[in-house]
């Protein structure tokens, strides 16, 4: 079955590697601002699924594979950085607390209908919410960080599969993976529930 990864991140293509399945991405064209009132756990969970419509809608019958992460700080959202002061700002405001992560997953397939009527979808979604207990961290330890890494493209400006790992005292999660943007325990019951062989 043609499978579509709705993502451009580096990250989650080499997650989805992991799997072993033959798929192909697409950049997902969508409006990532926060609404009036809207929780960081929401957020995830609507741009997954805004991110797989996009891409599912020019591709019928293929099952497209939509994900978000989103860090939440004083139950404010907070996104990637993408540059240095931000980032230095994050993990300085992230020092010495726990923080979630919360990363949505949505695998969603239109199928046409045969009398022109609206498409029929498959949805499956799930969600994972990862807290990260930082250290105490210094000035200095922030900025060698930043500069070492650069993690500008990255939700809470770091890289837990790298040198970020650095930073934390504990992390607690249900999926590893999770927190680099793509919960694989998850994302293949997904695939399992949509009929994909795994392993």
């Amino acid at each position: 079955m043609p499978l579509l990864l709705a993502s451009t991140s580096r990250y989650r293509r080499e997650l989805l590697d992991r799997l072993r399945l033959p798929f192909h991405v697409a950049r997902p064209d969508v409006d990532e601002a926060t609404l009036p009132d809207e929780g960081p756990a929401a957020l995830a969970v609507r741009l997954a699924r805004l991110k797989a419509a996009a891409i599912a809608a020019h591709h019928p019958e293929s099952w497209v594979i939509g994900a978000d992460q989103v860090a939440e700080v004083d139950g404010q959202a907070i996104g990637k950085p993408g540059h240095r002061d931000a980032a230095i700002a994050q993990l300085s405001a992230m020092s010495g607390r726990a923080i979630r992560f919360h990363t949505a997953l949505c695998l969603l397939r239109e199928t046409p209908s045969a009398d022109g009527a609206a498409p029929a979808s498959s949805l499956h979604e799930a969600s994972d919410v990862t807290t990260v207990r930082f250290r105490a961290l210094s000035p200095e330890e922030i900025e060698r960080y930043v500069d070492a890494e650069q993690p500008f493209d990255c939700a809470g400006s770091f890289k837990s599969e790298g040198l970020g790992i650095t930073l934390f005292e504990a992390i607690d999660s249900q999926d590893p993976t999770a927190l680099i943007g793509l919960p694989l325990i998850a994302l293949s019951r997904l695939l399992r529930e949509a009929g994909f062989h795994l392993p």
